[in-house]
């Protein structure tokens, strides 16, 4: 299916585009023939998923791809636990889809709204010093090279490429399958607790643990911080076997927590705080109070992934896990010296180091730092001053994340970076698949 771009905008707003036409294939052989038109005319093609990305790497001017339509379960490996998805699948789509089968992805991020295929384009990742970004768990894929061909790659076919592939930013294909490794379905007991940040970042353990123990000894550990305030929001999810009972959240309490407090009054009270940043201590300070107290247990999907409406900003850097506690006091003292009233939390994650050539954590265990502005604020002079802190400790940054870095940056930060860019030039050399973004960032 054919029709004339409408304005696509990402969900952040930080982009928009009017693509000179918008194709939505319903097979691997649509996307090819698309792909081998869009070349002869000229006109660069992008396949776009959810839209969350907050850079332009989706953005297509020439021709957009919507994949929607390639989504569901194409194939089952049972013995290795492994599973093939059409490249569009939603990642809230996959539970459905896999939990029948006694599987569940290893591990999420907290929003759940993208394809697989921006996923793991991307870098998305979630927490857990013993778990990779959902990029790690690709075992194979299927994509459209930029003539137009069908290239399938797995650890028996192509496999020298798996390691650029799995994480490709869009630019060496139209991914149209991809194949995950995927676990016995799991339980996750969830508790969140507010703790003293200083404690937190202490280099010695406290009453509640150093840092670096509390990531240890958990399965998936993270925090968030609100500017203005002394606490630490912590979550500390630990996985239980299928068979362990469940106490999920009641109706009421996730409709309270999570639809009234989180992003109702939350909405609220961050657009009060454009009009008066004055009340932002305030605000932070009732909202340390109100959020982050309460123990639940549920399938994994239900724990891992979170509800967000209130529409946002946000850059994120990985830096060595161990670098965490002194980035976060330097963006401390740089909130407080510059005067700033910043309403939205920071929120920090970890994950383990990997192999994948473009990867945020590839060949060492991560702490990723997360800043955010609401959509109606100015985030520029803020997200460019951490990302400085950023770099001092050698800071790569998320792919789908604001950032202000170009490819002579990046190549020193990745050691593979002309590897995966002899990769781009093999499978897509007349740069079929380039945008702005990605000139940027890879060079053109």
């Amino acid at each position: 299916m054919t029709a004339s771009g409408a304005v696509w905008r990402n969900w952040s707003r930080t982009e928009e585009v009017r693509p000179r036409r918008v194709e939505r294939p319903t097979s691997a052989g649509a996307v090819q023939r698309a792909v081998v038109a869009a070349a002869r005319s000229g006109l660069p093609i992008k396949a776009v998923g959810a839209g969350h990305s907050f850079t332009g790497i989706a953005v297509a001017p020439g021709v957009q791809l919507d994949l929607s339509a390639l989504s569901g379960l194409i194939g089952v490996d049972g013995e290795r636990k492994r599973v093939t998805l059409a490249a569009g699948t939603r990642l809230y789509d996959i539970p459905a889809l896999i939990e029948p089968l006694g599987l569940a992805m290893p591990n999420l991020g907290d929003i759940d709204r993208q394809s697989i295929s921006g996923a793991i384009s991307t870098g998305t990742h979630g927490t857990g010093a013993e778990f990779t970004g959902i990029a790690g768990q690709v075992r194979g894929a299927v994509l459209v090279t930029g003539d137009g061909s069908l290239l399938r790659i797995s650890e028996s076919e192509n496999a020298e490429l798996l390691p650029a592939v799995a994480l490709g930013l869009g630019a060496l294909g139209i991914l149209v399958e991809v194949t995950l490794q995927c676990v016995d379905c799991f339980v996750l007991h969830a508790q969140e607790r507010p703790i003293p940040l200083g404690g937190l970042l202490e280099a010695e353990p406290t009453e509640h643990g150093s840092l670096a123990d509390r990531v240890r000894s958990s399965d998936h550990f993270e925090f968030y911080w609100f500017p203005h305030t002394r606490t630490a929001v912590s979550k500390t999810n630990t996985r239980l076997p299928a068979s362990a009972s469940t106490a999920p959240l009641s109706p009421f309490a996730y409709w309270l927590d999570d639809v009234v407090l989180s992003n109702g009054v939350y909405r609220a009270t961050c657009a009060a705080a454009v009009a008066v940043p004055t009340i932002i201590p305030r605000i932070n300070g009732m909202a340390e109070r109100l959020m982050g107290n309460r123990e639940f247990s549920d399938r994994s999907h239900r724990v891992f992934a979170t509800r967000r409406t209130v529409r946002f900003r946000e850059m994120e850097y990985a830096i060595p896990a161990e670098c965490v506690p002194d980035a976060l006091r330097d963006i401390m003292r740089l909130i407080d010296e510059r005067g700033w009233r910043i309403s939205f939390p920071i929120e920090v994650r970890f994950a383990r180091g990997d192999d994948l050539w473009l990867s945020t954590a590839q060949g060492r265990d991560s702490g990723y730092i997360a800043v955010h502005r609401y959509y109606r604020e100015a985030p520029t002079e803020y997200f460019e001053a951490v990302e400085q802190i950023m770099l001092g400790y050698g800071g790569r940054p998320h792919w789908g994340k604001m950032h202000t870095r170009q490819s002579e940056d990046l190549r020193a930060m990745y050691p593979h970076f002309d590897d995966f860019l002899a990769v781009r030039d093999r499978l897509d050399p007349q740069r079929v698949f380039a945008n702005l973004y990605l000139n940027r960032v890879l060079g053109e």
